[in-house]
């Protein structure tokens, strides 16, 4: 393998541009194995395990060295020598043997998860904010007075200091039918709706259309998650194709296609087709494991690479942090080291496209 190629990618500092807090609290091994399972939204069987997963391998290949064990440890050695420690403790291993020099955190997930402060302190690199749409919603309808000022007053004052928004709508009907942005008088009649219900986990298709379209008007990038998600997420309507519409009328503000599998190639074409469309790489490398080398190989089929972004969306267990950034690294250099190695490619085109996606991108359209 070219050396120069492989030193650079052990260690470009990486922005990872979609990511969650890690745990705070101490939990059983249920809970670290249910950790491990990304669409199961109920604990996992009693003859199951999340170590005999991919991402199980995958943790006790890369992570058991960072505590003190051998690759490969067996799930009982490993789960001892993790219970032994805090996840404060954990968190300062993993995050900042990650080598991410930027988290841009989405906060809006509730528990007892790290916010911004923790996330800063534990890996000792800096933090920025992204914002979702339906926790504003759900603030909004809890204010008094109309809902549109409400939620574009509380749009504006999250939105000051944050680096993005995003929306879940593939977890709230999904993404096929209409996007269009909804006149004030069906905003009104919605929100008294669903003020009437009790305001909670937003669905109403007028209100998320409403909150996508006001968005869009701050310029800020809009992440969209796509594709894997748990099973409350329907899969068939995730499928980024079916927001062509949405995206022919989007304007300038730049449209972040997060994780995407198994749409990573449908993604690919639309950060081709439209100048202000990303595609994101997070989860699924965590998720895929020794595969994760595939899926990389598949996000550089059609994608410009000015339009690729690293994320991890590592969410609980603190390995997941460090991970996603091992398992990029060692799929990249093995897809780069393979297209440099056949000719294909030059090995000063390959450094500078790792920067690219691994923070120039990111750092570009967050204005880090």
């Amino acid at each position: 393998m070219p050396s120069a190629l492989t030193d650079h990618i052990a260690g470009v500092r990486l922005v990872d541009n979609h990511v969650h807090g890690f745990w705070q609290t101490a939990g059983d091994r249920r809970r670290f194995e249910n950790g491990l399972n990304e669409a199961n939204i109920e604990p996992l069987a009693d003859f199951d395990s999340g170590f005999d997963t991919q991402l199980g391998f995958a943790v006790r290949a890369h992570c058991s060295p960072l505590l003190g064990l051998p690759e490969h440890a067996d799930p009982q050695a490993y789960w001892d020598r993790r219970h032994a420690l805090t996840e404060d403790q954990l968190a300062r291993i993993f995050l900042p043997a990650s080598g991410i020099s930027d988290w841009l955190v989405d906060t809006g997930l509730p528990g007892a998860i790290a916010g911004l402060p923790e996330m800063a302190e534990a890996s000792g690199g800096r933090v920025g904010e992204i914002v979702r749409l339906e926790q504003m919603a759900e603030q909004a309808a809890a204010s008094p007075g109309d809902y549109a000022d409400a939620f574009r007053r509380i749009l504006h004052e999250r939105t000051a200091t944050a680096v993005a928004t995003k929306t879940v709508l593939a977890y709230r009907g999904g993404f096929d039918g209409d996007l269009s942005e909804p006149d004030e008088r069906a905003v009104s009649e919605a929100a008294a709706r669903w003020r009437d219900a009790g305001g909670v986990r937003l669905t109403d298709r007028v209100l998320l259309r409403f909150g996508v379209h006001e968005a869009l008007r701050l310029g800020k990038p809009l992440q969209f998650h796509v594709g894997l998600g748990d099973r409350d997420c329907d899969l068939h309507r995730t499928n980024p194709m079916l927001l062509l519409d949405f995206l022919r009328q989007s304007g300038a503000t730049p449209i972040v296609l997060l994780h995407c599998y198994p749409y990573e190639r449908e993604a690919g074409y639309l950060a081709q087709a439209f100048n202000n469309v990303y595609l994101d790489v997070g989860l699924s490398i965590n998720h895929l494991g020794a595969r994760a080398e595939a899926f990389i190989a598949r996000t550089l089929e059609l994608a410009p690479f000015r339009k690729i972004l690293y994320s991890s969306d590592a969410f609980g267990p603190a390995e997941l942090h460090y991970l996603g950034s091992a398992l990029w690294r060692t799929g990249m250099a093995a897809v780069l080291t393979g297209f440099v190695a056949r000719g294909q490619w030059a090995q000063a085109d390959a450094i500078r496209v790792v920067d690219l996606i691994g923070r120039d991108n990111a750092r570009r359209i967050y204005r880090l």
